[in-house]
């Protein structure tokens, strides 16, 4: 089973995915920020590295979902493909940090990619508002996320948003960021845990 956790910069998909992988016994896949050589360059300069950037998720993710099948395993994904092609490089492309021409080809890159894969049986979703993101952004203290635009953030926040409001490619669970507090709260943890055990019975 595929269980996959989707949410914008700070939303706190990476502390959700590590919760859910120990309370449940899941493997976790990650996203590749640390080790992803293009993130640094990016922030500095979004024009010049956007492609780089995107094309690097865009393969990492591939691969993950690659071995998620061939694991045979229950996994938990920090973050799925979909949102690379659906909402992080179309913003790149929509506010001219993206050429038409390399967002062309990344996009013909995703559509033969999406032939090959099957979408999570599971899309946790969670919800943040642009000050939740900025406050979570601090805390956690990357070096090279100190220049995220406040406008980045809301344009993607408003993606998001869309991107959720016609998701049908299977079953998904929102969790509203600003009012569940589940990094430091065992019952809002809790309260999360018992809607995720709600939606995988109705999977068997």
């Amino acid at each position: 089973m595929h269980i996959a956790i989707a949410g914008n910069i700070g939303s706190g998909k990476t502390t959700l995915t590590t919760l859910l992988s120990k309370h449940y016994s899941w493997d976790a896949h990650y996203e590749e920020v640390d080790q992803n050589p293009y993130l640094d360059d990016f922030y500095s300069d979004m024009m010049r590295w956007s492609f780089n950037l995107q094309i690097f998720f865009l393969h990492s993710r591939f691969k993950q979902i690659h071995d998620i099948r061939k694991s045979g395993k229950t996994v938990i994904q920090d973050r799925t493909i979909y949102e690379d092609a659906t909402i992080f490089a179309p913003n790149l492309h929509d506010m001219g940090l993206m050429s038409s021409r390399d967002f062309d080809a990344y996009m013909r890159l995703f559509d033969l990619m999406e032939e090959f894969i099957n979408p999570p049986d599971l899309l946790i979703y969670l919800s943040a508002s642009v000050p939740t993101l900025v406050e979570q952004i601090q805390k956690r203290g990357r070096p090279y996320e100190n220049s995220i635009r406040l406008d980045y953030l809301q344009r993607l926040n408003e993606r998001y948003q869309d991107w959720i409001k016609g998701y049908d490619k299977g079953k998904l669970l929102i969790i509203d960021v600003d009012n569940n507090h589940f990094p430091e709260n065992p019952e809002d943890l809790g309260a999360i845990i018992s809607r995720i055990d709600a939606e995988l019975n109705g999977l068997f």
